[in-house]
């Protein structure tokens, strides 16, 4: 059915060649939006106004001696009329047009006996052939893998997908104005480095034929940005693609987009209130109407939250948990209780390697998370300006990665260099720009706001 489908509309595209039309045209008459259109309706079809516009043509309906059909832009829809008497190339229209098509069309806004508004088409055009139909044509696009696979015609034909995308658009647009006017200058590091560092993950490597060297996509920015506070910047962030080979799962996909954020004479304490005045400024101005960070906050250590969350079979056994075993546990049994935007904070060191100890117990350091609805969205802390007590801690990541562990950092030695210039104390966070826009989307997973999510590839296509 397919097959014979797409060989009728590569009739219809050799018919148009015969005619001389070139249905790929270069250039396009284009007056206004289908949004504009609508808008000003009532003023130009007072004044009887000829009105270039184009689009994709969806919903064909063929009447006869009248087709409708409905012409849908970035912006908006409007009905388009041809009618066999005022309607240029009627028959031509009829043999070759489908829904689908990009065209060009002139007319007068009018509105139909049933009240709809309309244009009255008098001449129009392909502007862009298609030669498959539109799957809600023919099979239909359900398959969840279906939609990843093909996102293109899931953004056609679901336009809540789209509208995540738009509203992903603009939460990062206004999460830059946010910061700008605070005063943080927005940088770019490297994306291909030579060693990766600055978070605990499975980094994937590559060649640079021009150096001779291995390279890995970076895992974070955030030595290079410490670099930057090092060199005199005080108040910077970075939004930008961090890669870590790790599985896929609903909060989970090896290619993300982080912000990653740095404030010189700032301690995590202060980071703390100034990210929740900020989210609380990015909802207001996002005029959503119901959003989690307007719920109560609240603020619990890791000990506490462990403590206070954890069944009670296993509440006695806490203080004999390893680190590692203490972070699996919030993860997969905390987290997903924490409803309300909650900070958790002071965190053991051996999960912290370039955090700031605390003061008054050297074993926990100046650390906080922030969790929403299930969410890990952050991740801040007062950042490690000591270069020895750095330099101490990178090489016990080291002698565990040769051991085996591939997700520990490495010894960084032009990183520990630049610390030894002197690194003023400072505070800096990262922020999963996937997870929080899943989050104000209501999506169940990142994969839904991500335009191009990676499938493996299908046998018959390998």
């Amino acid at each position: 059915m397919l097959k014979d489908i797409i060989a009728e509309r590569q009739k219809k595209l050799a018919k148009l060649k015969s005619r001389e039309i070139n249905p790929y045209p270069s250039s396009v008459k284009r007056e206004a939006s289908l949004a504009e259109a609508l808008k000003n309706f009532n003023h130009w079809q007072k004044i009887g106004k000829n009105l270039f516009l184009a689009g994709r043509l969806r919903a064909w309906r063929d009447q006869g001696k009248i087709i409708f059909a409905d012409l849908e832009d970035e912006t908006g829809r409007l009905q388009l009329v041809f009618n066999e008497k005022k309607s240029k190339q009627f028959d031509l229209i009829k043999e070759t047009f489908d829904s689908g098509d990009f065209v060009e069309v002139r007319g007068k806004l009018f509105k139909t006996k049933r009240g709809e508004k309309s244009l009255a088409v008098n001449s129009s055009r392909i502007i862009g052939k298609s030669l498959r139909p539109l799957p809600t044509e023919w099979f239909g696009l359900k398959d969840a893998e279906e939609r990843f696979r093909r996102r293109y015609l899931d953004l056609i034909l679901n336009p809540e997908v789209k509208k995540k995308l738009q509203k992903r658009s603009e939460i990062i647009a206004l999460f830059r104005q946010l910061l700008q006017a605070e005063g943080f200058s927005e940088v770019e590091t490297p994306i291909l480095q030579p060693l990766p560092g600055g978070a605990k993950a499975k980094p994937f490597k590559s060649h640079w034929e021009a150096l001779g060297e291995d390279v890995f996509l970076r895992i974070a920015p955030e030595l290079y940005l410490k670099r930057l506070l090092v060199a005199g910047f005080e108040k910077i962030f970075e939004i930008g693609k961090n890669f870590r080979n790790e599985g896929i799962d609903r909060e989970h996909y090896p290619e993300f987009t982080m912000l990653e954020l740095y404030w010189a004479y700032e301690n995590y304490q202060s980071l703390m209130k100034f990210i929740r005045k900020i989210l609380l400024k990015l909802v207001k101005n996002l005029k959503l109407k119901s959003t989690v960070f307007n719920r109560p906050w609240q603020t619990f250590t890791f000990d506490e939250v462990l403590k206070k969350f954890s069944d009670s079979a296993r509440k006695n056994h806490l203080d004999n948990l390893n680190a590692d075993e203490a972070a699996e546990i919030f993860k997969k049994e905390i987290c997903p209780k924490l409803k309300n935007p909650t900070f958790i904070t002071d965190y053991p060191l051996a999960l912290s390697p370039l955090a700031k100890s605390c003061s008054g117990d050297s074993r926990l350091v100046e650390r906080f998370q922030l969790v929403a609805n299930g969410w890990e969205l952050i991740n801040g802390y007062s950042e490690l300006n000591n270069p020895e007590e750095q330099r101490r801690r990178l090489e016990k990541q080291e002698e565990k990665y040769l051991a085996g562990d591939e997700e520990l950092s490495r010894v960084d030695q032009d990183f520990l260099e630049a610390l030894e210039y002197g690194m003023p104390p400072a505070a800096g966070l990262g922020i999963g720009i996937d997870r929080l826009v899943a989050l104000l989307t209501e999506s169940h997973s990142i994969r839904e706001i991500i335009a191009f999510p990676m499938l493996k590839e299908k046998e018959q296509n390998k």
